[in-house]
């Protein structure tokens, strides 16, 4: 026998991971909302996330932290999401504070954590890193980075980007697992417990574009803005990177 997993088998693996990351109850801490003149079509970042994992709106409970809802107890939840925002974390709002607290409650109590974008610094910050304005400014399109599996091949993976604000120092115990350019510390992961990433996998393109025109001018002047619209020509990769957040919950 040559050891390798026969087809049938396999996909009996596959289904048999589905249909435990289909029982998790998860968590989505929203602290932002997507742009008013796509959210009717697109959804708020609560939907973006569960889409991304593969959840309907009504399988996965939403807490708006930002407009003060928290959940009652941590421990009713397998995993825990914390969405993209337009805020800083190192910003003055009540909010923010008592939402790292969640997050070094859920370290404490190993309840599994993914964070997105500003989810990502959110949880570098409350583990002691140092999250700010970026030297290259707005980081805005499909971007490719260098991206570390849970088997520690590395692998280049197109995403969509929107953000300014980085993570600047790794945290204790935490992993660089994703990297660009610009973006130094775009994806971390904390042993067991949590994983993050800067970039949005949960952005289609169709939203990006809307997002890309909705702030052109106001946000970024329009040379980046056509630059990030010419960028969403190309493909992005999505779906390595869901297997390998819905990989690390359920086996790691």
């Amino acid at each position: 026998m040559n050891g390798a997993v026969s087809p049938d088998l396999e996909k009996a693996g596959q289904s048999d991971l589905a249909a435990r990351f289909d029982a998790l109850r998860i968590a989505v801490l929203q602290t932002g909302r997507s742009i008013d003149e796509a959210r009717a079509r697109h959804g708020d970042y609560d939907d973006m996330c569960k889409a991304l994992l593969g959840r309907n709106p009504d399988q996965a409970d939403t807490f708006a932290v930002l407009d003060g809802h928290y959940p009652a107890a941590i421990d009713e939840y397998d995993l825990i999401v914390i969405t993209g925002s337009k805020f800083g974390v190192y910003e003055d709002h009540d909010w923010i504070p008592r939402t790292q607290q969640i997050v070094r409650d859920a370290f404490a109590k190993g309840i599994k954590l993914i964070g997105i974008c500003f989810g990502h610094q959110l949880i570098a910050q409350a583990m002691g890193a140092v999250v700010a304005k970026g030297d290259h400014g707005f980081i805005v399109g499909a971007q490719d980075y260098q991206v570390t599996g849970l088997d520690g091949e590395i692998d280049t993976r197109t995403l969509y980007a929107w953000h300014q604000d980085q993570v600047m120092s790794v945290p204790a115990g935490a992993q660089v697992i994703a990297t660009m350019p610009d973006c130094a510390i775009a994806g971390l992961r904390y042993g067991n417990t949590a994983i993050s990433l800067q970039p949005h996998p949960e952005f289609t393109r169709a939203y990006m574009a809307e997002l890309i025109e909705a702030r052109r001018g106001a946000v970024v002047e329009d040379a980046l803005a056509d630059a990030a619209m010419e960028s969403l020509t190309v493909a992005v990769e999505p779906a390595p990177i869901v297997d390998m957040l819905r990989t690390f919950v359920l086996t790691v």
